[in-house]
């Protein structure tokens, strides 16, 4: 029973911490927020998609697929839909971008990172700060996001591009959650929700022309 307590307990109490501690929104640039991205890079090694853990780690993965079709050509879909910054103002929780550096390398463009968002636990608000890398391969038409943001959680993203033909395009998010046995289901389900709000509003915006 204790041991059960402990794990209900910690990722409360870490949800609190991090809303302790998370700063409101000012400008571009966080420099507590750059700090808490590179120690979760250094720590959690969340830019690694490891094997599915055992059971007995008290983790698991769950894999998902959401998929939307927007009438619009792949390259500019491409364009708008990868832009990170594009995506405040598409669902509810995502309340600010924070980008700490972005750059290219042959073939692909660095971004790291911070979204601070705003999720409902219990009918309250919780601040969550997620770190994330995005990788860019605008030549092959898809990018990749690792996430890590507390209590543990890590996600792992390809979205990729596929031309229709017709002006159309099919944007297609490949999702790995992982997190605590006790949290997967509410992680998965926030999770997919989020992103399917995302598209639909990222759809409407390049189509009427906004984007």
């Amino acid at each position: 029973m204790t041991k059960l307590f402990r794990l209900l307990v910690a990722p409360l109490f870490a949800a609190l911490l991090l809303t302790a501690f998370s700063t409101p929104a000012r400008a571009d640039t966080d420099p507590l927020l750059a700090a808490q991205w590179q120690i979760a890079w250094d720590t959690h090694r969340f830019y690694e998609c490891l094997a599915a853990p055992l059971p007995t780690t008290g983790r698991k993965q769950v894999r998902r697929d959401v998929s939307i079709e927007i009438n619009a050509p792949v390259e500019h879909v491409f364009d708008a839909y990868s832009d990170i910054d594009n995506h405040l103002g598409m669902h509810s929780f995502l309340k600010r971008v924070v980008t700490h550096a972005d750059w290219h390398e042959p073939g692909t463009r660095y971004v790291n990172f911070t979204a601070v968002e705003e999720i409902p636990v219990a009918g309250l608000p919780v601040t969550s700060d997620t770190h994330a890398q995005q990788r860019v391969h605008r030549d092959d038409l898809y990018y990749e996001t690792d996430t890590w943001t507390l209590p543990n959680v890590v996600t792992h993203q390809k979205i990729v591009f596929t031309d229709l033909g017709d002006g159309r395009t099919r944007v297609t998010e490949h999702l790995t959650f992982e997190a605590s046995i006790l949290l997967i289901d509410f992680t998965v389900t926030n999770g997919v929700s989020s992103h399917q709000a995302t598209q639909a509003g990222l759809k409407a915006a390049i189509e009427s022309g906004l984007l």
